[in-house]
């Protein structure tokens, strides 16, 4: 048995019972409370359950003005049935919420009739709409909340699902895992204040987590979850009731001040080891908007909007998939009527590739004033795919401790050339290999198509570009390792004869060998912790990197192209390399090419730096020193301002998070200026 709430009727007088029988079988009941009388009870529809071996269910909720229900069951399956067809939905939501009464079969003892259910058969038995088999796991849906339009459902296993209906189907957005050993959640609360309060036990006791702070509110021994309870809290007090050992239990606890005060609260646990700017958005009212996403070593990313004026970031929402740190972000803009639209990956330990598209409106109730939704499309781990190759037994299992350090969207492969939308992502890897992935968002599939296994050490950074021309275009990867190497790779061949394979196999396929590098420059000691590409206003390439030993070096590429149409034989030429050793006194972890004469360079020293590449050298213009402890990356974007004025932003982070702006000459002086 359980209880819902019927949308438009009074809840105090009015709800539906849902009861589980055999075979499968679910009745839907109204039941009305009216003073005075008898409780009045009439059978609204009949549903059969999906076969388990539990065949019950566990919990329901009805979508308002939607004619639908939804329900759990058992074996851990989200169930979608329709109730609109079913006699009197409407007109028995009328009658009751304008007060009126059906008559109602009375014997001579004024007791009701038990009369109910012996009709019941001249209701059609409905199958449900939509079945998500399994989704909690074996241990059961423990509850389902209808809130702003999206379905939430929890478990006993350890996570939330966000969902929506999607042409009356079910649809999985993302998941949640409030915090760690939180394993038996059990309910749902979303406050008038805007947090969502998850209620559920941790070992023996009976736990409050709040979203927002991302603390537990409250703690009571009970026993665990192998019992019945019940809980209310309200401004004045919060009370929990629960049966122990066969007693009625009353935990009391009236509301104290609160002493504690946060001055400024929290990104992240640890140290946010990755940043990236999405996009700005201009609401009605309020200044410009930026959209920022982090990555942290607490395992989750954090989409969050800074404002100029307020200078406070405040995150949109957490996403939690992970199951070690994340170390690196990369994102490719789509076209969005309104807002901001982005395929954002995430990636780090554990061989772990997490991809979501990610939608931000203006939303001038929230506090942030924007409004974030999160889709999850897929996921990949190495060693989850491991079980699946043929012929592993004369393979060299992958390290488990493999980790993504760096991502790179190849732009450009989108195109009417290619059969089906796929997208393609670029990894650097700690085991030594360069791997490319393949994306279709429509089938939600991220697959391994090629890697190559050519430095043989740690990889640190990957940056992908392509070069386009009047009779076609060709993609190129460019890969830094441990030994300050810097590779750069034709991946146009191995896109083209992925996209072959997976259009005839289905998505599945074998991962292809990538060729050799077209070249490769020693441009460091050690490693390269920065790696950045720009292309020149003359079609060339500069790319600029930073090292762990201090140093920066450019180098300017040119593509040659070989003849025929596919452009065979292709090359790369280097036309000039510049160096400068102890740019820094540390690691130089963030490094952006602003424009062809203009770098800006980052380091764990704290201190930023503008340098001019001029005539064979880098002349530093100016230094501005920052705040962020251990620096991990940088990033940086132009904002046109009026009057035509360009004015240059960048935000840092590492233990913490800082956005400085500033402007550049536009024309440099070519003598170097003292240090």
């Amino acid at each position: 048995l359980s209880w819902a709430l019927r949308p438009g009727l009074p809840s105090a007088t009015a709800a539906a019972l849902l009861a589980s029988g055999p075979d499968g079988e679910m009745l839907w009941l109204d039941v009305t409370h009216r003073p005075g009388q008898a409780p009045w009870v009439r059978l609204m529809g009949r549903y059969l359950l999906p076969p388990c071996k539990q065949r019950w269910h566990t919990c329901a909720a009805f979508l308002p003005q939607k004619g639908l229900l939804v329900c759990g069951d058992r074996r851990g399956s989200l169930l979608l049935f329709p109730c609109s067809s079913s006699s009197g939905w409407a007109a028995e939501s009328t009658s009751i919420a304008s007060g009126g009464t059906d008559p109602v079969v009375e014997d001579s003892n004024n007791e009701l009739e038990p009369s109910c259910l012996l009709h019941r058969g001249a209701f059609p038995l409905e199958s449900p709409l939509s079945v998500l088999f399994g989704l909690h796991g074996k241990t059961g849906v423990t509850s389902v909340t209808i809130h702003r339009g999206y379905i939430y459902s929890t478990g006993r296993d350890g996570v939330y699902r966000q969902l929506r209906l999607q042409d009356q189907q079910l649809e999985v957005l993302r998941k949640h895992r409030p915090c760690k050993g939180l394993q038996w959640i059990e309910e749902l609360r979303f406050t008038v204040d805007g947090d969502l309060l998850v209620l559920g036990f941790h070992a023996d006791n009976f736990v409050v987590w709040s979203s927002r702070t991302g603390e537990n509110l409250h703690c009571i021994p009970c026993g665990g979850g192998h019992r019945s309870w019940s809980y209310c809290s309200s401004p004045l007090a919060e009370v929990f009731a629960f049966i122990k050992s066969g007693d009625v239990m009353l935990y009391h606890r009236e509301a104290e001040p609160c002493e504690q005060q946060v001055l400024l609260a929290s990104l992240h646990g640890r140290q946010i080891t990755c940043v990236r700017r999405l996009g700005a958005l201009e609401v009605p009212g309020h200044a410009t908007l930026n959209v920022f996403v982090t990555g942290s070593e607490d395992t989750k990313a954090c989409v969050l909007v800074l404002s100029e004026n307020s200078r406070a970031a405040v995150p949109l929402t957490h996403l939690s998939d992970h199951i070690s740190s994340v170390r690196a972000l990369a994102f490719a803009m789509g076209p969005s009527d309104e807002g901001l639209s982005a395929l954002l990956f995430s990636a780090g330990g554990r061989a772990q590739i997490e991809c979501y598209r990610l939608l931000c409106t203006g939303d001038t109730v929230s506090e942030s004033a924007l409004a974030c939704q999160i889709i999850h499309v897929a996921s990949h781990r190495l060693d989850k795919h491991w079980e699946q190759k043929k012929n592993r037994h004369k393979l060299v299992k992958m390290d488990p401790e493999t980790r993504y350090m760096s991502l790179s969207v190849v732009p450009g492969t989108s195109t009417k050339q290619m059969p089906t939308p796929w997208k393609f992502l670029a990894a650097a890897c700690s085991d030594g290999s360069v791997r490319i992935f393949g994306l279709l968002e429509a089938a939600r599939k991220l697959v391994l198509v090629a890697e190559s296994f050519h430095h043989q050490r740690c990889v640190l950074k990957v940056e992908a570009f392509t070069h386009t021309w009047a009779g076609g275009e060709r993609h190129f990867l460019c890969s830094a390792a441990t030994d300050g190497s810097i590779a750069f790779w034709d991946i146009t061949g191995p896109i083209t004869d992925a996209v072959d394979a997976l259009h005839q196999a289905e998505a599945e396929m074998q991962p292809l060998a990538l060729d050799a590098p077209l070249v490769t420059v020693m441009a460091h000691s050690c490693g390269v912790n920065s790696l950045h590409i720009r292309e020149t206003p003359e079609g060339q390439y500069l790319v600029a990197s930073g090292s762990d030993d201090g140093s920066i070096h450019v180098c300017l590429l040119e593509v040659v192209l070989g003849r025929g149409e596919a452009a065979a034989g292709t090359c790369l030429r280097v036309l000039e390399r510049v160096s400068r050793p102890c740019a820094h006194a540390a690691h130089v972890t963030g490094i952006r090419v602003l424009r062809p004469d203009l770098l800006l360079s980052a380091s764990v020293d704290q201190r930023l730096t503008l340098w001019n590449r001029h005539l064979g050298r880098l002349v530093p213009l100016s230094t501005t020193f920052f705040h962020v402890p251990d620096l991990a990356e940088l990033d940086c974007w132009e904002v046109v301002e009026a009057g035509g004025k360009l004015r240059y932003y960048c935000v840092l982070c590492g233990q913490g998070l800082e956005m400085l702006c500033g402007t550049a000459p536009s024309k440099p002086p070519p003598q170097e200026a003292p240090q």
